[in-house]
């Protein structure tokens, strides 16, 4: 890896995020996309930036994102997760506020698997009488 560039790896569900992060100023690129192309939603965007807002960084690293797998909230999640893991590694006294933010812990819930012989995970086909 070239100096100064930071790389971690995020998660969320079933998406996975690898993050490499640079000093500059501010530019978000995922899978080769502006961040604004790539995430539509504002929520999600917001999610993304967290980690930036909670260490008071916001626009002094340039971030390169390739995310694979779920959905866009998923993904947004993921992002965040390793963007928080390579800013721990850029600036290891940001440690403290992003894990009590808790942006280092890994969310890990997922969806529950469909068992044989109902329709979902939990659910059950409808019990006929007659």
């Amino acid at each position: 890896m070239p100096e100064g560039v930071f790389y971690a790896t995020g998660k969320r569900k079933t998406a996975v995020a690898r993050v490499w992060i640079k000093p500059g100023v501010g530019q978000i690129i995922i899978n080769r996309r502006p961040m604004d192309e790539y995430v539509h939603r504002e929520s999600d965007r917001m999610l993304i930036m967290e980690p930036f807002e909670a260490s008071n960084l916001v626009g002094k690293f340039d971030v390169r994102v390739n995310v694979k797998g779920g959905g866009i909230f998923g993904q947004a999640g993921a992002i965040r997760h390793g963007i928080s893991k390579a800013l721990v590694l850029a600036e290891p006294d940001m440690r403290d506020s992003l894990k009590k933010a808790g942006f280092l812990t890994r969310d890990s819930r997922m969806k529950e698997r469909k068992k044989y012989g109902q329709p979902g995970a939990r659910a059950r086909f409808q019990y006929s009488k007659r």
